[in-house]
């Protein structure tokens, strides 16, 4: 049986293209999201689907243990699960801000912190964070979700030179505007109106699925080869 593959965000999105695509590689899969129903619905062959709040370390571990008692220690992690809330910084309720620190940051922190002493000891092993452009640069109405993925590309990279004597890969994919569902998390209707506008002109997104096939590109490489960093956007996409 090839590596076990663990994927947080998995009940949509990127989360469900690269649990399909990882699963087509032949790999079992950990799927973690607090939606466990559209994680089930996927059925897909060895797979084992956990509802897990990626803010919580100690479900995080014991599903991770779970699925290793299955399918073997875990050879990649994939950490996807992620909200953006978009606000002015003088309007946006503070507990939006507390909300994206946790699961965008503390949320990538936990599933960090599950495998890596494993990965380490076994000297392989890869962790591949998805981030965002608003992890390179910044953009109107952003300012707490740049916050959160600038710390993500931070921290992948702080731990890759940790790791990287240990044959341990820590690689960020950092993607532009991609069809899914995580517009809908910001409140602001006004906001979303805009960005909605903005992925009409430039003729549509990135769809999940290429992101999907960014991963597996970059897990595949020999494991001597860390594809440190990848950012893709559609053409049209300027900023």
């Amino acid at each position: 049986m090839k590596e076990l593959i663990v994927i947080t965000g998995a009940s949509s999105g990127i989360g469900a293209a690269m649990a399909k695509a990882f699963s087509a590689k032949g790999h079992p899969l950990l799927l973690l999201a607090r939606r466990l129903e559209p994680m089930q619905a996927l059925q897909l062959e060895n797979s084992l689907a956990i509802s897990v709040d990626v803010t919580d370390t100690e479900a995080m571990k014991a599903a991770i243990t779970e699925a290793e008692t299955q399918y073997g220690p875990v050879g990649c992690l994939i950490n996807n699960a992620g909200v953006m809330l978009l606000g002015q910084s003088d309007v946006q309720d503070p507990q939006e801000w507390s909300k994206m620190l946790n699961i965008n940051v503390m949320g990538v922190l936990n599933g960090i912190h599950a495998v890596l002493a494993s990965m380490k000891a076994r000297k392989t092993g890869t962790i591949i964070n998805v981030s965002s452009i608003a992890g390179r640069k910044t953009f109107p109405n952003h300012a707490a979700y740049c916050a959160t993925k600038f710390a993500v590309h931070a921290l992948t990279e702080n731990i890759r030179e940790e790791v990287a004597m240990d044959d341990v890969r820590m690689v960020t994919i950092a993607p532009g505007a991609v069809e899914t569902e995580l517009l809908s998390h910001t409140t602001d209707q006004a906001i979303k109106d805009g960005y909605a506008d903005w992925k009409e002109d430039m003729g549509g997104v990135v769809a999940p699925e290429v992101i999907a096939e960014t991963a597996v590109f970059a897990y595949e490489m020999p494991q001597s080869v860390c594809v440190r960093e990848i950012a893709l956007a559609a053409t049209r996409q300027q900023p």
